[in-house]
């Protein structure tokens, strides 16, 4: 079954998921079964999966730097060539034989990780019919969703979560090791990149780390930072919370080689009676994905010793 078979566009579902289901009543069995995922439980309609989506973007910044892709198979291989050989020229109309410069090609190893919350609303509060429960519960679900989904991408084990890009064995290699930030350390991170990944590069820190950077000057009294564009060596910074003040501190490269593997858009079900006893109604929400830096050499970090 591929990704999109789970995204509804029904309007009829849309309308029934949130004022129906959503609300604890009852709705249509041939409306309801289209997002059916298990019992009582459904995927967002399309709308709300893409308004989902774009907070999302918001709340974790790798959304916005990596690679998102779809599949709903519970188990992927990632095949990757690191090859860094460019195109050839070939006269036209020709048999001339074209090189295979594919490299050595490695396996990644792709899985299924589950990502839950539940959160809990009043009863009159969502009956009212003036509250826009849609938009609620989406950004609600993105912000919390979102800061689980950035610390996993940044320190994730890759037992039961993703593989973040810190991970000491299949994260970002390490380009500097330095006891202090200096201006002269920064820039042995950035030319520690190849070329080509310098090109599309990114800066990831904390706001600590930013605060240290932003005060930087060399011999002659230019400042690191960029302060009119907030850019390093004309690259721009990102500012990651997750980002650990010792330690790995720094990262730069081309983030497009973290891919995040999307298995399905976000379910929920609608806890009705567990919580009756408040006049409450839960919902349980969760996603299915995983992630992986796929070329280790294309991000560098600056580890502080």
């Amino acid at each position: 079954m591929r990704y999109d078979d789970f995204t509804i566009q029904s309007e009829s579902y849309r309308k029934d998921f949130w004022n129906k289901m959503m609300k604890g009543q009852t709705a249509p069995y041939e409306t309801m079964n289209k997002g059916a995922i298990s019992s009582d439980t459904y995927v967002l309609p399309y709308d709300s999966n893409r308004k989902y989506m774009d907070v999302l973007k918001e709340e974790c910044i790798f959304r916005q730097l990596a690679t998102s892709i779809k599949s709903a198979d519970s188990d992927l291989d990632i095949w990757v060539s690191d090859s860094d050989e460019q195109a050839e020229w070939a006269p036209s109309n020709t048999q001339q034989f074209i090189k295979d410069a594919a490299g050595q090609i490695d396996k990644k190893k792709v899985k299924c990780h589950k990502l839950a919350i539940i959160t809990r609303m009043d009863r009159d509060f969502m009956q009212d019919v003036k509250f826009n429960m849609e938009k609620y519960l989406v950004k609600h679900f993105a912000r919390r969703f979102g800061k689980a989904e950035e610390a996993a991408f940044v320190s994730g084990t890759g037992v039961d979560m993703p593989t973040g890009i810190l991970h000491e064995t299949d994260g970002a290699e390490v380009g500097i090791t330095a006891k202090v930030l200096t201006f002269d350390n920064v820039i042995a991170l950035y030319f520690s990149a190849k070329p080509e990944y310098r090109t599309h590069g990114t800066w990831l820190m904390n706001d600590e780390t930013a605060k240290i950077l932003r005060t930087l000057k060399d011999n002659d009294g230019n400042y690191l930072w960029n302060h009119n564009n907030d850019t390093i060596m004309g690259r721009p910074v990102n500012i990651c919370n997750t980002m650990p003040s010792t330690g790995k501190v720094i990262a730069f490269g081309d983030f497009s080689y973290y891919w995040i593997i999307n298995r399905m858009p976000i379910s929920v079900r609608a806890l009705v009676e567990i919580y009756i006893m408040n006049h409450q109604v839960g919902y349980l929400a969760h996603e299915y994905l995983d992630a992986k830096l796929i070329r280790p050499e294309a991000i560098k970090v600056l580890q502080l010793s």
